[in-house]
């Protein structure tokens, strides 16, 4: 080519793709990303970015590329260990033999380009698993298929996204397909400019909730973005979204320092950017378009599209649907009912992991649940001092009284309160609303009476708390059909599948449960339960 064709050839080229000759153009380039998605995401200056989408687009390049030419600290986790050995393949051979992967401690470290990196391989399989990370500071977080985890952990582990090195950029990377399960639906919310078409929120001010008007008087309305737009937000003390103008400094209510006074919060952006296996001409070349074009619906059209848009199917074994779930959420409001307290459910924490939690109820209406650290209640008699300062009223105390709950039962007991121990493996006559299903044991029987009184059209409209943990909890359960009748799967499996206990979930089904007869009739492990009214 002439110069002249070359200069008008240059002259054509986006920002993006000159910085992507240039580095084409380094003899020590081990790695450069694919011209459309892959490298507009490398070259985002987004804080937090949300890749991929649909199948194949080139998420696991991404995060190796970036973290072997951009970063020096990275860290890509997935939920389980061995999910990680493709990313750890991969790994070894984009190096090619450079630097060293230490099997052991699951770190790679070489030097690339001049500089030194370090890339860490990690799991955050249980939900207190994220506690680990705590104080690691590295400059690129990567959550590789991100649905897969909860948005607490992501939440926390990304606030040590840091470093010391003010050459060296700060961000997160979130890679994945849409969700496949209710679990990861925050991924969605947490994205909603970009993944829900009919997104609208009005901006208000962060600290006083006012408001925001335009030049125009008007109030200022945030529609869809486009991808790769970058939006801002910042996170108040309870951990909720707010959406803010730019990324000016500004004060956020209930997030103080030290001294208890109003401190700057730094708005962080975010985006995200879409990516098909159209867009990856290594995956185009080995036919795996036609493994993604074979799957059966709707699993075909988020794998191959990347539609957020679609109904996650529920379990065919889940317990209570996730849309009865949704529906109780959406008829809640923080206004309390005129009435007294009905009833109080009891999870104890079973370890220092784990929580207590106390659900009140009132007639058809739940409160925000209170929950406290197992740290806190390592007795029986702290876990009695909560409950007595949450009763009111003559509410009725329904307490899980399987192994530490045993002591704090017997303390409420002394106290001559109206509790009733919840043994969830003893057996009962009781049966479903048709009086054609028996259960298992207490626990199967329970958690249907929550099914039939969520149900839209049996039900009783029951009003329960927006909580995207609650709805996890509630919706994760599953059921079979056992010789001794309907059977909710162990505690200890849910834990294994959503990375934490369901305490929260657990607390809701007692605080439903009303004993029929009174309380002073009772004998542990021989008794039944009624229909919370």
């Amino acid at each position: 080519m002439q110069t002249a064709e070359v200069q008008s050839a240059l002259g054509k080229l986006t920002p993006n793709e000159l910085r992507l000759l240039d580095m084409l153009s380094d003899p020590n380039c081990i790695w450069a990303p694919q011209p459309g998605p892959q490298l507009e995401a490398y070259f985002s200056p987004a804080d937090i970015l949300f890749y991929g989408g649909a199948a194949g687009g080139g998420k696991t390049d991404l995060a190796l590329g970036l973290s072997l030419t951009a970063h020096q600290r990275a860290v890509i986790f997935r939920r389980v260990y061995p999910e990680l050995k493709g990313i750890i393949e991969r790994l070894k051979t984009l190096t090619h033999g450079m630097g060293k992967y230490n099997s052991t401690e699951h770190v790679w470290r070489g030097v690339v380009g001049g500089k030194r990196r370090v890339i860490e391989l990690e799991s955050i399989q249980y939900e207190d698993d994220k506690k680990d990370q705590q104080g690691r500071d590295r400059d690129l977080h990567i959550f590789d298929e991100v649905p897969n985890f909860s948005e607490s952990q992501v939440r926390f582990v990304i606030g040590w996204n840091r470093t010391a090195d003010p050459t060296q950029r700060t961000r997160v990377v979130l890679t994945g397909n849409p969700p496949t399960d209710p679990e990861g639906e925050w991924v969605i919310k947490m994205f909603g400019p970009w993944l829900i078409p009919e997104y609208r929120e009005t901006l208000t001010d962060p600290l006083t909730g006012a408001v925001m008007l335009g030049e125009d008087g008007l109030p200022i309305e945030l529609g869809p973005a486009q991808p790769g737009e970058l939006r801002w937000f910042v996170v108040d003390a309870k951990g909720k979204d707010h959406p803010v103008r730019d990324g000016i400094p500004c004060y956020v209510k209930g997030v103080v320092d030290k001294e208890g006074d109003l401190t700057l919060v730094t708005p962080k952006s975010r985006t995200f950017i879409p990516a098909r296996v159209t867009d990856n001409e290594f995956y185009m070349r080995t036919g795996y378009m036609a493994t993604l074009q074979a799957l059966p619906e709707p699993l075909r059209s988020q794998m191959l599209e990347g539609k957020f848009d679609l109904k996650a199917d529920d379990h065919p074994w889940q317990v209570i649907p996730t849309t009865w779930v949704e529906a109780a959420q959406a008829r809640w409001t923080d206004q309390r009912p005129d009435g007294p307290q009905s009833a109080l459910g009891v999870d104890v924490a079973r370890g220092g992991k784990d929580r207590t939690v106390i659900q009140a109820r009132y007639g058809t209406w739940f409160a925000p649940p209170l929950i406290y650290p197992g740290t806190m209640t390592r007795d029986g008699d702290s876990v009695a001092a909560l409950v007595v300062a949450a009763r009111e009223d003559s509410a009725h105390i329904n307490i899980d009284a399987t192994n530490v709950g045993t002591s704090a039962y017997d303390s409420l007991n002394r106290m001559e309160l109206p509790v009733t121990p919840v043994i969830n493996s003893s057996g009962t006559d009781e049966r479903d609303m048709s009086g054609a299903l028996t259960f298992a044991n207490l626990r199967a029987m329970s958690y249907w009476r929550l099914r039939e009184a969520l149900d839209p059209a049996k039900g009783q409209g029951l009003a329960l708390p927006p909580d995207p943990g609650l709805k996890t909890d509630l919706c994760a359960p599953r059921w079979k059909l056992t010789a001794r009748g309907f059977q909710v799967e162990l505690k200890e499996e849910i834990i294994s599948r959503i990375g934490r206990s369901p305490d929260v979930g657990d607390a809701v089904v007692m605080a439903l449960l009303e004993p029929t007869e009174p309380p002073e009739y009772f004998v542990p492990g021989s008794y039944s339960m009624g229909f919370g009214k």
